[in-house]
């Protein structure tokens, strides 16, 4: 089968979320040893259904990438899949397990669904089907899993510095299903506010810090960078102000 409409509509939507259910079924908190448990598992899922290459890439300490490469028949662009597998811990407020990755007609629930092992698993059963319908590409196709999306990506830039290329690439994060072509830097900076601290009776002569935040926040949040090239880049230039 190679119609692109049938293979699509061939999918086998329960393996998929299957897939997706054993992910996240694994605490891959970030910078923990469940991370590391998660990648291996990937790397055995990509034997599994017939990649060329799959292996661990060391990023840092113990911390490593799953990279798995299915190679095509010669002659078309390569392409590249990124996704990162550790989350954030589970908060409060939960009213069903956040690891028994409940399944029902409408909803798949658990920690990291969104952000962003339902894309890891969307690449991953998207090659998986094109092998089991017998497709070869003619390009190459790489799936990188990879970790420290909360640090920065150090995940992604060990895959970059390892050398790994393609023509194409396809990250995952969750865009409500919406291609975007953009994508902003981040910068963080450190603002400290100091206050005068005065006795009640003499309040007019203290300096609040609180208000000047309350003053200063608003402001911070309206910026736009006067450089931007283009309507388009300007409008992804945003501050956020955490404390």
């Amino acid at each position: 089968m190679s119609d692109p409409k049938a293979l699509a509509e061939g999918i086998d939507a329960p393996h998929c979320l299957s897939r997706l259910a054993e992910m996240v079924q694994h605490k891959s908190y970030s910078e923990t040893e469940g991370e590391q448990v998660l990648a291996k598992r990937m790397v055995e899922i990509m034997q599994e259904i017939g990649l060329d290459e799959a292996y661990l890439m060391p990023v840092e300490g113990d911390r490593v990438n799953a990279i798995g490469v299915w190679k095509g028949t010669g002659g078309g662009k390569s392409l590249l899949f990124n996704g990162h597998l550790d989350t954030n811990p589970a908060t409060e407020g939960w009213t069903v397990d956040p690891w028994e990755a409940k399944i029902d007609d409408d909803f798949i629930y658990g920690i990291g669904v969104s952000n962003m092992k339902a894309g890891d698993a969307a690449y991953l059963c998207a090659v998986e089907t094109l092998i089991r319908n017998g497709v070869r590409l003619k390009g190459d196709v790489i799936l990188t899993f990879v970790i420290g999306e909360l640090q920065g990506g150090v995940g992604t830039l060990a895959a970059v510095k390892s050398g790994l290329r393609a023509d194409y690439f396809i990250n995952s994060e969750p865009s409500d299903l919406q291609a975007i072509t953009m994508h902003a830097a981040a910068f963080t900076f450190v603002i400290e506010l100091e206050g005068v601290t005065r006795h009640l009776s003499k309040r007019e002569a203290a300096v609040d810090a609180i208000l000047a935040a309350c003053d200063l926040v608003p402001r911070l949040t309206e910026m736009t960078f006067s450089d931007a090239p283009s309507e388009e880049h300007r409008s992804i230039n945003r501050v956020h102000v955490v404390s």
